[in-house]
C-alpha cells in the first residue's frame, strides 16, 4: 500500500514541509532510509542523519530547527515517536484481520466464542472458557478450563494459559509465554520439601503486553495481579501473588520474587532481580542488574547489587577501580601508626 505526504499528514494532524504529492511503501531507520519510505526523527543526537537520509519522507517533532538544507519531506507532528506508532499500527490492520475457526482446533462444548474470533490449527480451548469478540488464538496455544479472555485479544503460538486465569481486552501474549504455572512454594519437612498447592490464579488487565517465554506464577490464593497498560518483555519471570502496577515496564529477564507489590509507572532494566515480600513504590526507576532485596520509596532511582541510590552508585563506582591503590596507602598508614606508636611508649 502506498500514502502520500498529504495523506499521513491528515491522519496525524501534522504539518508538511516539502512535497505533499511524494508517496511512500514502507518503514526505514533514518540512518538506512531508501526512496519511497517514511523514517522518523525523536532524538536530537541522531539529527546528523537526517540530512544524508534517503527516505522520502521524514517525520519530526513540532520545535525541531534544521541547520542544514533537507532533501526528504518532512512531517511535523507533536511527537514523532508515537506518530509512527500510529502509522505502524494502520499499517498492520490493513494487512488483514483472521476470522474462523480451524477444522483441527479443539474447543470444548462448554466453551463461548462471541463473533469475530480466531482459532488457529491445534489450539485448544478449555471447559467453560470465555473467548470476547475478536480474540486471536494462534497455532498451538493452549487455554485452559474456565479461562476468560477480552476483546481483541491476542495469544500468540505456543503460550500456554492454565485454568482460572482472566486476560483483559487489547492485550497481546507472544509466543511461549506461559500464565498460571504453579508459584515456587514448598515448605521444608527433614531433609525434602513438600509442595505447598497453588490455589489461586493470574489477572491479567486490559492493554498488556506479554514477551515471548515470560512466565507469570498463579497465587498461593488469591491473584497475581498484571495492572492495566503494563508492558513485559521476554524472558520476565513474575512469581505468585505479585501486583504489578499501571503501566510498569520491565526488560528481558528481570526476575520478580513472590509476593512483592510494585506501584505505577515503574521502570526496570534488563535482568534485575527483587527479593520476596517488599513493596516497591510509584514512579521508581531500576538500572540493569539491579539486586534489590529492601523497600523503595516513589520516585527513586537505583542501581547496583545490592540497590543503592543512583548518585550514591556513580560517585562509588568512581571509587572502585582506586580500591587497590587505597588499600595499599591504608596499609601504608597503619603501619606509619605501629611506628609512631612504638617511638611514643619509648
Amino acid at each position: 500500500m502506498e500514502f502520500s505526504a498529504q495523506e499521513i499528514a491528515n491522519v496525524l494532524s501534522g504539518v508538511i514541509e516539502g512535497n505533499p504529492d511524494v508517496k511512500v511503501s514502507n518503514f526505514s531507520k533514518i540512518e538506512e532510509g531508501k526512496p519511497g519510505t517514511l523514517s522518523f526523527l525523536a532524538n536530537p543526537k541522531y539529527e546528523h542523519y537526517i540530512y544524508g537520509t534517503k527516505a522520502s519522507i521524514v517525520l519530526v517533532n513540532k520545535d525541531f530547527v534544521p541547520s542544514r538544507t533537507l532533501n526528504a519531506t518532512l512531517i511535523r507532528v507533536e511527537n514523532a515517536y508515537s506518530s509512527l506508532a500510529v502509522l505502524m499500527n494502520i499499517v498492520e490492520k490493513a494487512k488483514g484481520n483472521r476470522e474462523g475457526i480451524a477444522s483441527t482446533a479443539y474447543i470444548a462444548n462448554s466453551a463461548t466464542i462471541e463473533d469475530g474470533c480466531y482459532i488457529g490449527n491445534f489450539a485448544y480451548v478449555g471447559e467453560n472458557t470465555n473467548l470476547k469478540k475478536g480474540c486471536k488464538i494462534y497455532p498451538y496455544a493452549y487455554i485452559g478450563d474456565r479461562v476468560s479472555i477480552g476483546e481483541n485479544t491476542v495469544i500468540y503460538p505456543h503460550v500456554t494459559i492454565y485454568r482460572d486465569c482472566h486476560i483483559g481486552k487489547n492485550c497481546i501474549l507472544h509466543a511461549g509465554s506461559v500464565l498460571g504455572a504453579d508459584g515456587f512454594g514448598f515448605a521444608p519437612e527433614g531433609e525434602t520439601y513438600k509442595k505447598i498447592p497453588q490455589l489461586g490464579n493470574v489477572v491479567i488487565e486490559d492493554d498488556v503486553e506479554i514477551g515471548a517465554n515470560t512466565t507469570i506464577d498463579r497465587a498461593v490464593m488469591d491473584s497475581t495481579i498484571i495492572r492495566k497498560g503494563v508492558k513485559l518483555d521476554n524472558l520476565v519471570q513474575i512469581g505468585h501473588n505479585v501486583e504489578v502496577g499501571e503501566n510498569t515496564v520491565m526488560a528481558a529477564q528481570t526476575g520478580i520474587a513472590g509476593s512483592v507489590k510494585i506501584g505505577k509507572h515503574c521502570m526496570f532494566g534488563g535482568q534485575a532481580g527483587l527479593a520476596g515480600h517488599i513493596k516497591i513504590e510509584d514512579n521508581v526507576s531500576i538500572g540493569a542488574q539491579a539486586g534489590v532485596h529492601s523497600r523503595v520509596k516513589e520516585g527513586r532511582t537505583i542501581l547496583g547489587t545490592p540497590a543503592i541510590d543512583s548518585k550514591l552508585f556513580f560517585r562509588s563506582s568512581a571509587v572502585f577501580g582506586k580500591l587497590p591503590e587505597i588499600y595499599r596507602t591504608i596499609g601504608e598508614l597503619q603501619r606509619e601508626i605501629e611506628l609512631l606508636k612504638q617511638e611514643k611508649n619509648k
